[in-house]
């Protein structure tokens, strides 16, 4: 489904369903990804940093693989993350999302070890000919300590089975940077991680969000997209005051680098989206003072049958 045109819209990062460190909640997962759809996202992104890949096993990570793909049926592009320390599990991964019906693949560079700019050229260039899959690059600085320099991007995507690029690092510069590093690939997608200002990357050419929030109310992010597409300014400062809200409230609560996900998994299990908000180790969620505070941040949102009213 991902055709020779940049892959654009809402791609929400979905989180990983879990009833404990070894069981994905199927259900769950079900009705996330429906309700996903109905929210008229334009794509689905498993295994990211907010689908907790780095934590699960591998079974788990495939099994999310194989029921995602199943559930979806070829209703909207999927993409699966595959970032691994090892070249051999990445590939394990990309085979078993091509097998499945997925079609993208996500990596990061490989973490612990930091590369040199030339050192993670040479393993992209290695990497991508073994996949099954086109590839999307995805820039995390702040987990895996090593930031695509603009120049090194453009020289990975010289295979075109490269074919876009998640950026987390919150960076508008960087990214316009990259942006226009890239800008002889018309086909390239250049998408961007933080919800914060997915709204002004699209307004100054980006393709899209791959925005956490999207999982709780889809309808905002592209809501968000549209308007920043049509450049409707005045609809993206009033969009942008909610996304706000979510991220000043729902994200903040606790005190820790976990805050974001533990908050998005228990606002998710308050909504009825997915039935427990449970954690993969090394983190837990969150107790009750802190699920009321949850509690609080969504009461404070208006909310009418499940969905935000916007």
């Amino acid at each position: 489904m991902i055709q020779n045109k940049p892959l654009s819209g809402i791609i929400p990062p979905l989180v990983t369903p879990l009833k404990d460190n070894e069981t994905l909640d199927i259900e769950s997962l079900e009705r996330l990804i429906e309700h996903l759809i109905a929210g008229g996202v334009h794509g689905l992104f498993i295994l990211g940093t907010t689908g907790e890949e780095q934590s699960l096993s591998y079974d788990v990570r495939k099994q999310m693989i194989k029921e995602s793909c199943r559930i979806n049926k070829g209703r909207l592009p999927l993409l699966a993350c595959i970032t691994d320390t090892s070249i051999v599990e990445s590939i394990k991964l990309a085979k078993v999302a091509a097998d499945c019906g997925a079609d993208g693949v996500v990596s990061a560079p490989p973490y612990y070890f930091a590369t040199g700019q030339p050192e993670l050229a040479q393993f992209y260039e290695e990497l991508v000919p073994q996949l099954p899959l086109p590839v999307f690059l995805y820039n995390m600085p702040s987990h895996v300590k090593v930031s695509f320099a603009p120049d090194t991007v453009r020289r990975i995507a010289q295979n075109p089975q490269v074919i876009g690029f998640k950026d987390s690092s919150a960076n508008t510069v960087y990214f316009q940077s990259v942006m226009y590093k890239m800008q002889e690939r018309p086909d390239f997608a250049m998408l961007v991680g933080p919800e914060e200002i997915t709204g002004e990357c699209v307004l100054l050419g980006g393709h899209g969000g791959i925005n956490g929030g999207a999982n709780m109310f889809p309808e905002l992010y592209v809501a968000m997209y549209d308007a920043a597409r049509a450049g409707d300014l005045v609809r993206v400062r009033q969009l942008q005051q909610y996304i706000m809200q979510i991220s000043t409230s729902i994200y903040t609560v606790g005190k820790h680098g976990s805050s974001y996900l533990k908050g998005l998994k228990c606002a998710l299990s308050l909504l009825g989206i997915i039935k427990d908000d449970f954690v993969a180790s090394p983190f837990y969620k969150f107790e009750e003072p802190e699920r009321e505070k949850i509690r609080q941040a969504l009461a404070a949102l208006p909310i009418k049958d499940g969905k935000l009213c916007i």
